[in-house]
């Protein structure tokens, strides 16, 4: 519904501009100029979806093998104490933990067909020991669980990287690390409006410990990275990158050889997805790029772009973030509109600017709100959502600061 209204939006917007252009400065072209842009853009569109089948095929395939390894469980392990905490509704030993366990994991290692199925059994799974008595009303352990996946988490953004190295960019990866230092902010923005609401005691050993642990972790890393120079972040950056993503290949399949498991047909497994997503992609993306195209070709995305540029101007926020924003702003909305503006916003400026860069960071820093609150409450359901959408909120404001603020640290603008 929401992605439906956001495609008319664009139509409907671009048709307005045109017809201002029209009679108020017999700009008689601007309605081919739109169209013409909508051809191009379905060119464009349909190029990079084919393009995209190799890479995703690769990390599908790479992904494949660390889920059948049982990567995801160990990472399940890792972060048991803490989830037992911020769950204290949930009885010990109860099965929805490791159901959530294991949805989080995929989330974190890029596994989405994984994770969705996995999320809504979870749900499911703490609708059935819901404390409520008008089992319509979300629980607080559904409303944190919601959060922490509204909150976009990612340990390996896959699919940024994919849509980076499609567009061009000199090196896809280097948006790695200051994606996962915004995602983490996010998420722990998510986790302190919870425990407002809720109540959660933060002050548990445990719980200081693992975020005062990720939060030092993450802290030494802006640091340091604060007194490099602009040349010296970039290539830290990149080897940090490559060092982790190649790291995670070689683990995965170390883990395979361990467990006995077949790594090449798992790839191939994996891979035969990567195909099959990149052609399933191809009407959305047309979708979106050409109402998009269509609403940049009329004029219609400038007038919009130089209203909030003057806004900003007034909070004393420069205009090189200004490009970047409606991919921000689309994100709670859609992930598929938010996924258009970010290329727009790539094949527009560069993937290799200011906010080229920025936008995949936005794309990343949190995940499609209203959408994971519409699937995920619906599925059982829960029609009072509570402080869910507050809280969830607050993550991706949070995220889209931090994306910001990183942004400027990893890659300063060039005058």
């Amino acid at each position: 519904m929401v992605l439906n209204i956001i495609w008319l939006v664009f139509f409907f917007g671009a048709f307005v501009a045109c017809m201002v252009q029209w009679l108020a400065f017999g700009d008689s072209g601007i309605f081919n100029k739109a169209i013409l842009g909508a051809f191009d853009m379905s060119k464009t569109a349909f190029e990079i979806a084919i393009g995209l089948t190799g890479i995703l095929s690769l990390w599908l395939g790479i992904m494949k093998i660390g889920e059948k390894a049982g990567a995801v469980q160990i990472l399940a392990k890792i972060v048991s104490p803490l989830f037992s905490r911020l769950f204290p509704e949930i009885p010990k030993n109860h099965p929805v933990i490791g159901t959530m366990l294991m949805n989080i994991s995929a989330n974190m290692l890029g596994l989405d067909n994984a994770a969705t199925p996995m999320g809504l059994q979870a749900m499911k799974q703490l609708q059935e020991i819901n404390p409520n008595e008008d089992k319509t009303v979300a629980s607080n352990s559904q409303i944190m669980f919601l959060v922490l996946n509204a909150s976009g988490l990612t340990l390996i953004p896959v699919s940024i990287m994919t849509y980076r190295a499609q567009m061009g960019a000199s090196n896809p990866s280097d948006v790695f690390l200051p994606l996962l230092l915004s995602t983490f902010f996010s998420t722990i923005a998510g986790i302190f409006a919870l425990s407002f609401f809720q109540k959660v005691k933060l002050k548990d050993p445990v719980t200081i410990a693992w975020l005062a642990g990720l939060s030092a972790c993450v802290i030494s890393i802006m640091v340091y990275f604060s007194h490099l120079t602009a040349e010296a972040i970039g290539t830290t950056s990149l080897l940090i990158s490559g060092i982790a993503l190649f790291g995670i290949i070689v683990a995965f399949l170390g883990l395979a050889v361990y467990k006995k498991i077949q790594a090449y047909e798992a790839f191939v497994e994996g891979a035969k997805d990567g195909f099959h997503t990149a052609v399933m992609i191809i009407p959305n993306l047309v979708a979106i790029l050409v109402g998009v195209a269509v609403f940049r070709a009329s004029g219609a995305m400038d007038l919009l772009l130089n209203g909030v540029s003057w806004i900003l101007g007034l909070c004393g926020v420069g205009n090189d973030v200004v490009p970047a924003l409606p991919t921000a702003i689309m994100k709670p909305l859609s992930g598929s509109g938010a996924r258009g503006m970010m290329i727009d916003a790539m094949k527009t400026l560069g993937p290799d600017s200011f906010a080229g860069r920025l936008s995949c960071m936005f794309q990343g820093a949190a995940d499609t709100t209203f959408y994971i609150i519409a699937v995920y409450f619906g599925s059982v359901g829960v029609k009072k959502t509570r402080h869910a959408v507050t809280c969830a909120l607050i993550a991706d404001a949070a995220g889209v600061v931090a994306a910001i603020a990183i942004a400027y640290l990893f890659f300063p603008p060039t005058a």
